[in-house]
């Protein structure tokens, strides 16, 4: 086992409306990522995934509100730190982010090298002006854009160019841990396998000390990530290698995923597609008992009276059903 870069132990995080109400986006959520290793996340909208990316920053805005849990980032706790501390000695160092909708994450009136003048001197106020702009020619060269880009405004450059920029800005100070948030969404195909290529080679070259990648495309993490972690409604429902998550999902929810994408991988292209039932409960007033079980076909009484813990397999895989893996199994045999 190799150095473990983050840890989260519990983690329960809500959005507090106005009028008082809790909404569970993050429900007791705990995972590990070791050095040099990558995990992707994956799930419907809404099932809180890109939640749970701010809620692992530590750095907390209303309506989202810490609860309880830790985040543990190479050996620091940084759960309910100050958020001025957190800004300051966690962000973009410790833990970088890369946002949704990136390319549209840049100030349109700022050219390219002022938001990297920015996040390099909020770590490092007495940072040489020259200094920044040689290292950041180089990283720059390295994920493809040529030092010109850091003189020109985003609306300058084509949505590839943007998303390629804020990558490039996100690594600046090489973090322990990348947080990439759909950062494929958005682009063409040729864009998306040059931007997936491109995470993966900062991890390769130790731009980066791990990498969590969010997507809803269970699939593209098989070429992308070590381990998958499935959420639903909150929970994990299922974490695994991820060959093992693609071709052999274990949980009903993330067979049923699987089922409802089309994907080109040999073994899985002769799939028929199924569509999954219903909708996601409402998360002001979750289920007390299993969140999937009103859109599980394989539902016992049980599930809907009683909640439903995380189990493990004999093979190191964790999901969250009243089955076995043996009856699953037995039970997605007999369709």
């Amino acid at each position: 086992m190799g150095k473990v870069l983050l840890e989260v132990r519990e983690l329960t995080t809500r959005y507090i409306t106005r009028f008082g109400e809790s909404v569970y986006a993050v429900d007791h959520v705990s995972l590990k990522v070791e050095e040099g290793k990558s995990l992707g996340i994956a799930g419907e909208s809404g099932c809180g995934k890109s939640t749970l990316a701010l809620s692992l920053m530590g750095y907390y805005f209303a309506p989202l509100h810490y609860m309880s849990g830790e985040i543990i980032v190479d050996g620091h706790n940084i759960s309910g730190m100050n958020p001025d501390d957190v800004r300051k000695a966690i962000l973009g160092k410790e833990i970088a982010y890369i946002p949704q909708a990136a390319m549209n994450a840049l100030n349109p009136t700022q050219k390219i090298i002022h938001f990297v003048e920015d996040v390099i001197r909020a770590h490092d106020p007495s940072a040489d002006k020259k200094a920044i702009y040689e290292r950041a020619c180089k990283l720059f060269e390295t994920v493809g854009l040529p030092p010109q880009v850091l003189e020109k405004y985003p609306v300058e450059l084509s949505g590839g160019m943007k998303q390629r920029t804020v990558i490039a800005v996100s690594v600046l100070l090489s973090p322990k841990v990348l947080i990439a948030d759909e950062p494929s969404s958005a682009l063409d195909v040729t864009s998306q396998k040059m931007v997936i290529k491109m995470i993966r080679q900062l991890l390769h070259d130790g731009l980066v000390g791990s990498l969590i990648f969010i997507t809803h495309e269970l699939p593209l993490l098989y070429n992308v990530t070590d381990d998958i972690m499935v959420m639903y409604a909150g929970q994990i429902v299922e974490k695994g290698a991820a060959r093992e998550a693609v071709f052999d999902p274990l949980h009903p929810y993330s067979k049923g995923l699987m089922g409802s994408i089309i994907v080109p991988e040999e073994g899985l292209r002769e799939v028929k597609l199924t569509a999954i039932p219903g909708v996601p409960p409402n998360l002001k007033n979750p289920p007390s008992g299993c969140r999937f079980a009103e859109r599980c076909k394989y539902v016992q009484p049980e599930c809907i009276v009683n909640a439903v813990g995380l189990r493990s397999t004999e093979g190191g895989r964790v999901y969250r059903c009243i089955f076995s893996e043996k009856e699953l199994r037995e039970a997605y045999r007999n369709g």
